[in-house]
């Protein structure tokens, strides 16, 4: 067990290191390095929130989609005129 959480910390970090450095990462770079059940849902659900907190793009590669995660929910204001 100790040694799956330090792995999972170290991949963690070595994440935020580098979304912040080049401002953005892919899921598929983050689901790499932490593969199903590395994170319970509550950790992978905080990893995601504080990386866009921390303003790093993460972006779909299939896609090219931009995970907007929690800005999703709240459509943009109209322009006023």
């Amino acid at each position: 067990m100790e040694n799956r959480i330090g792995k999972s910390y170290t991949a963690r970090k070595a994440l935020f290191a580098r979304g912040l450095r080049d401002g953005r990462l892919t899921v598929q770079e983050i689901e790499e390095a932490l593969p199903a059940g590395t994170l319970t849902a509550a950790e992978r659900w905080l990893l995601y929130y504080s990386l866009r907190a921390a303003q790093v793009e993460i972006i779909d590669e299939v896609t090219g989609q931009v995970d907007h995660g929690f800005m999703a929910e709240h459509p943009a204001m109209p322009a006023e005129h």
